[in-house]
């Protein structure tokens, strides 16, 4: 038996009153809103009366503080998981508006494709899918969650979707304290319908593939987010 679904939760709003790109910074704990978020995260996953075996958590202040309720809810003790902390960034500790009107930063931003401002999106896939095949089989039943952040999840996302990495980061569907969650399937890829003859050599069946599929996307906390001041979105 492994673990039925892993669900990446995503952290509450940050109280950042000065616009900072925190990324992995110290010192950036949730907002009195955030707290509120995640609760609403925890009592989500309580309400779908599914248990929850496992926690692992992003080394981060913030994610640590958004996995309390839900450890509270289920008795567990949150481990922590390296792979799922927030991608570097060069414009870590500035505000964006500022740092970009400078010629000295300008190098950074050639290329959204890679993106040459931080991690590659393909080294942040890796370690995320990494992180969540561990968590499928790190208990022997019920689900694991994983509370991250909102470019590592989105990441997944694209990478299970078998979408492309590049992006508008106003556009990702990864709300403050929302949650997506995962499951492993050996059902096939659906197939474009075709009109070809069938071969007249018999196919051998080949062994089931096991891979991951997105099964669903909720926002608990969506009531609280329009009065977000700090969304996170870079």
């Amino acid at each position: 038996m492994v673990a039925s679904q892993v669900h990446l939760v995503r952290h509450g709003e940050v109280f950042n009153p000065d616009g900072i790109l925190y990324g992995r910074l110290p010192g950036f704990g949730l907002s009195k809103l955030g707290h509120r978020m995640a609760q609403a995260a925890a009592d989500d996953l309580v309400a779908r009366g599914r248990p929850v075996s496992a926690l692992r958590v992003s080394p981060l202040q913030r994610t640590r503080e958004s996995a309390a309720p839900i450890a509270a809810a289920f008795g567990l003790e949150p481990v922590i998981e390296d792979r799922i902390i927030e991608p570097t960034n060069h414009f870590e500790g500035t505000v964006m508006s500022r740092a970009l009107k400078n010629p000295v930063n300008w190098p950074f931003v050639v290329n959204p494709l890679r993106p040459s401002w931080g991690e590659p999106y393909s080294r942040i896939s890796a370690r995320m899918l990494a992180a969540i095949d561990d968590a499928f089989d790190a208990v022997d039943s019920g689900d694991v969650v994983l509370v991250s952040h909102q470019l590592p999840i989105w990441v997944a996302h694209l990478t299970v979707a078998g979408e492309r990495f590049p992006h508008d980061p106003r556009k990702r569907r990864c709300a403050l304290s929302s949650i997506t969650t995962f499951e492993r399937t050996t059902a096939p890829v659906e197939e474009p319908s075709s009109t070809a003859v069938a071969p007249a050599t018999p196919v051998t069946a080949a062994e089931p593939v096991v891979r991951i599929v997105e099964v669903g996307y909720v926002e608990p906390a969506s009531s609280l987010n329009t009065a977000a001041t700090d969304v996170g979105a870079v």
